[in-house]
């Protein structure tokens, strides 16, 4: 077999040989996924250069307080999120959902709020940071899907006259109780932890790579520049699509194409 390419040899070596050798003996594999995972399809990480957060200031557009003081404002950053709403999974995103097909990943705790691991396939999929598949009223407690928000004029009002609320976590909300406790069964029960396309940085998502390692499991790195440290028992440094296509695969969990 030539291995004499770039792909071929990083596909090969000792730390992805090692890192397929964990996920084929995990008997419950979870994974967590950021930004990362979907830069490749188009969606641009918040906090890197030209982000979102580059241009809103997410102290002034992005919590709940922010929201409450003057909604309008506020939809005009929300209003450029909605794009984000038509982008599609990439290869990642599929390779995650053939391993849970075949009965090689429990679930996915996602950071994200763009609903690409669902989109894929993906069925156990925990969204820490809520989605903008829906959005509720915070005077009378109405809610709308997507395809109702996006036919409405900005910024979407309910019918009681109010400006919508997308049902995402914003900087200073509580993390949803049942996002909460489905993620604290998933660590539970895990004895493998892949960690890809996040650095890690945002609490209480931040902690999950700890308290898996806590309780026995294995830590798996996969990102484009590593953050974990030694808390992780194995790093692949790459793009989201390839090395996980690769990897799912090293660990017996071919991937098909679209």
């Amino acid at each position: 077999m030539d291995m004499s390419g770039t792909g071929d040899k990083f596909f090969f070596d000792g730390q992805c040989c090692r890192a397929a050798e964990f996920l084929r003996a995990g008997a419950s594999v979870i994974v967590l996924t950021g930004a990362g995972a979907s830069t490749e399809s188009g969606i641009p990480d918040f906090r890197s250069r030209g982000g979102l957060w580059s241009r809103f200031d997410p102290m002034e557009y992005a919590t709940l307080g922010a929201f409450r003081r003057d909604p309008v404002k506020v939809w005009s950053m929300l209003g450029e999120l909605l794009d984000i709403v038509d982008a599609r999974p990439n290869a990642g995103h599929r390779a995650l959902a053939a391993m849970e097909a075949q009965g090689r990943l429990r679930g996915i705790i996602t950071q994200n709020i763009d609903g690409l691991h669902q989109k894929a396939g993906s069925r156990e999929v925990v969204e820490f940071h809520g989605s903008l598949a829906t959005f509720s009223c915070l005077s009378c407690g109405a809610g709308y899907d997507l395809e109702q928000v996006r036919g409405m004029n900005r910024p979407p009002r309910c019918g009681c006259g109010d400006v919508l609320k997308p049902d995402i976590v914003f900087f200073d909300e509580a993390i949803p109780p049942l996002a909460l406790a489905r993620t604290d069964e998933l660590i539970a029960s895990a004895d493998v932890l892949l960690v890809a396309g996040t650095s890690c940085r945002v609490a209480p998502a931040s902690l999950i790579p700890e308290r898996v390692k806590a309780g026995g499991g294995t830590v798996i790195e996969l990102n484009l520049e590593p953050a974990l440290g030694t808390l992780a028992d194995s790093t692949l440094q790459g793009g989201f699509g390839m090395t996980m296509t690769r990897l799912a695969a090293a660990a017996g969990c071919p991937v098909g194409t679209e």
